[in-house]
Order: structure tokens, then C-alpha cells, then sequence
């Protein structure tokens, strides 16, 4: 079975369906379209975490709430939050319609890059995907 979902290659993903990117010390973290098609595409609001707060591995940085159902955000790596995407807050329909760009999250400033290393590439989050039925 293979999917329709756009998973980008050179990203770092969740069991949790969050996706990570890395450059230089930060990393910026969104959901994944996975999740977003979960929730129907119709994400109604966004509320995150504060700048300034340190977050470990696997703490929640906040929800995104669908007309179908709220979806928690975990932090799929360590670290203190040195930006929040307004624009999604404000505007959450872009999580949904470009969950890869506009629609990113969070950045960290990451305390230990090597945490990325624990999450799965593209080939095994499709393969996970698969494996669920999906």
C-alpha cells in the first residue's frame, strides 16, 4: 500500500507524527500531513507553547484542534523555544493547507542535536504509516 502523504525526505519524524528539521543548533518542528489529513484538513486553532519555556523530549508543546478532534504536540527533541509561529496561531488553516512551510510550528534551540538521530527518516515514517493501515 503506498500513501498519498507528502513526506519530504530530509526531514526527522515522530512516532507521534511531528516532523523536525536541524540547522545550526535549531530546530524547527511542525506536524506532519499525516496528521493534518487525520483531522479532516480542518484545523480550527492552534495554541502553543511560550517563547522562553525549555521543553524535554516527548513533553507536550501545546494542541491543534480540529473540528474532528484536538491533537496534542510533543517535542520529538529537547530544548528551550526561541520562536512561535504566529501566523499559525492566528491563522490556522495554514497548518493545514502547508504543514511543510508556512504552517511550521515551533524552533528550538536544541540541547542535544543527537536526539535527532532517535527519530525515524522518511523511509520508516511511510513504512509506519503503511504498517497502521493507512
Amino acid at each position: 500500500m503506498t500513501t498519498d502523504y507528502e513526506i519530504p525526505a530530509e526531514l526527522y519524524y515522530a512516532t507521534s507524527h511531528e516532523w523536525a528539521s536541524a540547522a545550526g543548533g535549531v530546530a524547527t518542528i511542525g506536524i506532519t500531513s499525516y496528521a493534518v489529513s487525520q483531522m479532516d484538513k480542518e484545523i480550527v486553532n492552534v495554541d502553543l507553547c511560550e517563547k522562553g519555556k525549555k521543553l524535554a523530549k516527548g513533553e507536550s508543546f501545546g494542541v491543534v484542534d480540529s473540528v474532528k478532534a484536538a491533537f496534542d504536540l510533543y517535542m520529538p527533541v529537547s530544548g528551550e523555544v526561541i520562536s512561535v509561529n504566529t501566523l499559525a496561531v492566528g491563522s490556522p488553516e495554514i497548518v493545514a493547507n502547508s504543514p511543510y512551510t508556512d504552517g511550521w510550528l515551533i524552533k528550538v534551540s536544541m540541547d542535544n542535536a543527537e536526539e535527532l538521530q532517535e527519530l525515524m527518516r522518511a523511509a520508516e515514517y511511510k513504512k509506519m504509516i503503511e504498517d497502521a493501515g493507512e
